[in-house]
């Protein structure tokens, strides 16, 4: 059986409570022969073709991704670039769990048939498990430590050997296994303390949209839509409302993100129209909209009502006729890719929010 691999997403940016964070991380974890360990570019920004991107393809068995995205979004970006694998259960509390029974009961039988309609859709899932965690959690590097030992004995059942982080500065790295099963090219993410230190002499080069460079490939930041096919439907209103040339089918007439980078750089106009919020912008500063439980206009009073702000839709329409004027194009408001279900939608009953909107009305202040 193939020793797990662990996976540290790197931050985008120099913030350095976080690039210490990965530090330790690395340290700790590259002095345990157990398991392998690598360092790469933030998952959201790698291009198809990125060396890192073929390291992550060419790992055989279970992995645990460390990332600073919500494990919705770091599972369906991985998915997004071949790299999939059952769903693994993190123990680990999230700053963004919903205590709502309601959301939480949708989620579980989400997440129960996430499998088989991957498996159906997407050619299948191959027999290993991926587990995502968030280091945007928690500051410490020993709460993901433990985590990480928890998961590697359960799955695996090696213990797995971590020493603390004062016992690591001058113990003897470990030799990884898998860097002898991975093409010599690649077998340079198998060792992120070189990594680091590359990182370290190349930063004072680089722009500001630039993040430190891996072995040499500068990672530029990105934007596009993330689709989570354990909610996509396939019901095309993604493709009707983009107006760019983002979406596309596959053979099997699924949507898929076909031209990424025609997408419009802070532009989430289409996952407010979605249905099933099923697609994610990692970037984004909506915790639904980049990829935590819970629906995009999951409010439980519309306050937009009471303030007369837009409807979601309203919003995405105007989001998108801004960036059609960028581009020298003509507005096309809500004439253009708009649901008929959104078009047709009946006008909802009185409820007690109306009398409340009234009866602030009435007031002579």
């Amino acid at each position: 059986m193939s020793k797990p691999t662990i996976i540290i997403s790197q931050a985008q940016g120099k913030n350095p409570a976080k690039q210490q964070l990965e530090k330790e991380l690395v340290t700790v974890l590259s002095s345990d022969a157990s398991v392998d360990v690598s360092l790469v570019p933030n998952l959201y920004d790698l291009s198809a073709d990125h060396s890192a991107t073929q390291f992550l393809r060419s790992i055989p068995g279970d992995v645990i991704v460390l990332s600073w995205l919500y494990p919705r979004a770091a599972r369906w970006i991985l998915d997004r670039q071949n790299v999939r694998g059952h769903e693994g259960v993190s123990l680990l509390e999230s700053k963004s769990d919903d205590d709502d029974e309601a959301e939480q009961a949708r989620i579980t039988k989400a997440e129960a048939t996430a499998d088989e309609h991957v498996k159906h859709l997407r050619n299948g899932v191959p027999n290993r498990r991926i587990y995502c965690l968030d280091l945007r959690d928690h500051t410490d590097a020993k709460t993901y430590l433990d985590e990480i030992r928890r998961i590697v004995a359960e799955d695996v059942g090696h213990v797995f050997n971590v020493p603390a982080l004062t016992e690591v500065n001058n113990h003897e790295l470990k030799s990884s296994g898998h860097a002898g099963n991975v093409p010599h090219e690649l077998a340079k993410y198998l060792r992120p303390l070189d990594i680091l230190a590359e990182q370290n002499q190349a930063t004072s080069m680089l722009d500001d949209d630039d993040d430190a460079p891996a072995n040499g490939e500068v990672v530029r930041r990105r934007w596009y839509p993330v689709i989570d096919y354990s909610r996509c439907t396939n019901c095309m209103e993604c493709i009707d409302f983009c107006l760019f040339g983002v979406y596309g089918l596959d053979l099997q007439s699924l949507i898929l993100v076909e031209q990424q980078d025609n997408c419009k750089k802070g532009c989430p106009a289409c996952s407010r129209v979605c249905p099933a919020n099923a697609i994610v912008f990692p970037g984004h500063k909506t915790p639904a909209i980049a990829g935590a439980d819970g629906e995009v206009g999951d409010v439980k009073i519309d306050l937009s009502k009471l303030f007369g702000a837009p409807s979601a839709v309203e919003l995405a329409a105007r989001e998108r006729d801004v960036e059609l004027v960028r581009d020298g194009r003509d507005t096309v408001g809500l004439t253009v890719g708009i649901p008929t279900r959104l078009k047709d939608k009946p006008k909802k009953p009185r409820d007690e929010l109306d009398d409340l909107i009234d009866s602030l009305d009435s007031l002579e202040l």
